[in-house]
């Protein structure tokens, strides 16, 4: 699946926004996040938010690529048992 940023032209009727398309439970999970991560942040009161920011990211992207890398050789592990 394929993220698709808010354009800021919400709408809230059936299932989906029909703005972005992500469903509303979606959007409603990644304002969850973003508010933990706002809160995390101003409770330290950083004076560099965007360095912040920025670790955040660049942690999470870690975090994925580590995890499917992580899926795929334990795939590879099973299917090599499995002969």
């Amino acid at each position: 699946m394929k993220f698709s940023p808010c354009t800021g032209k919400c709408t809230d009727k059936g299932t989906h926004c029909e703005a972005c398309g992500r469903s509303h439970v979606e959007i409603a999970e990644t304002r969850s996040i973003v508010k933990g991560i706002v809160g995390f942040a101003q409770k330290m009161d950083y004076e560099n938010p965007e360095e912040f920011t920025a670790a955040i990211a660049k942690n999470v992207l870690y975090k994925l690529n580590e995890a499917k890398f992580n899926e795929a050789n334990s795939n590879e592990v099973k299917f090599f048992e499995a002969k």
